[in-house]
């Protein structure tokens, strides 16, 4: 069997500082312990700059070392395809591990449903452990409300792994010394052919908007009741009037809250 997992250069919410994510050495961790019980091959992938000190950090988490596929050399006329080129090198492998999405505010979290399509691979996303057996793989996900569910998913697949994973990295100095990071030569591709990509930009990683919710004025038993049920809040539900009138409706909402002070 040959596992492989996919990480990627995080960043330090307050210092801004590169570092592993934590989202992926979760799933490095879980992909360590299937491999030594299922005595299988273990690959770990980065695409990107292998010059990065942050990839150290995997080795020190437990990866023997880091292939990666630099992406960094690109000319502003040419784009490397992130996902094109992680799934060329993913072909021939049983499963991959990945975090379910970049540290980012507003990571669109799409490249291990890119790699799936393009290896045409089954995807099971927010998973919390995985255990294989037969052929295939059973995957706990994450559900909100402390639910969880399981589901079964037949070899080769793509597991995008939950930021709640049962999964305790272990940071060891030792290994960092003795792990290697090995650079693969890529090659750019035109962004000329792919015009939904230029569309997108890449810019530093801004604040989360803060979400306005009304004070609560219920007991504490009937939020933890509400934190297990889901029940109807009230509220009201304007279709009829104008855009004008419907707005009217939106403010006073907000002033009975006091989100708003004019």
């Amino acid at each position: 069997m040959k596992i492989a997992v996919l990480v990627s250069v995080g960043r330090h919410p307050v210092s801004g500082t590169a570092r592993y994510s934590r989202n992926d050495a979760a799933a490095l961790t879980m992909a360590l312990s299937l491999a030594r019980t299922h005595h299988a091959t273990l690959d770990v992938l980065h695409a990107g700059d292998p010059s990065n000190p942050a990839l150290k950090d995997y080795l020190a988490l437990g990866a023997g070392s880091v292939e990666v596929l630099e992406i960094a050399a690109a000319t502003p006329d040419l784009q490397a395809d992130t996902a094109a080129l992680l799934a060329a090198r993913l072909r021939g492998y049983d499963l991959v591990l990945t975090g379910t999405r970049a540290e980012g505010a507003f990571d669109s979290g799409m490249l291990p449903y890119r790699v799936a399509n393009a290896l045409n691979m089954p995807l099971v996303g927010a998973a919390v452990d995985v255990t294989l057996s037969d052929g295939g793989a059973q995957v706990r996900q994450f559900m909100p409300k402390g639910l969880r569910r399981r589901v079964e998913v037949q070899l080769p697949a793509l597991i995008a792994v939950h930021p709640l994973a049962n999964a305790a990295p272990t940071y060891a100095y030792a290994r960092l010394r003795e792990g290697t990071i090995r650079p693969v030569a890529t090659q750019a591709t035109q962004t000329a052919n792919r015009p939904d990509d230029l569309a997108w930009t890449v810019s530093p990683v801004t604040a989360k908007p803060v979400r306005l919710a009304a004070a609560e004025k219920r007991s504490g038993h009937a939020r933890m009741l509400s934190a297990t049920t889901t029940e109807s809040r009230g509220g009201s539900v304007v279709i009829e009037g104008s855009s004008v009138e419907k707005a009217q409706v939106i403010l006073a909402y907000l002033r009975e809250h006091q989100l708003v002070d004019y």
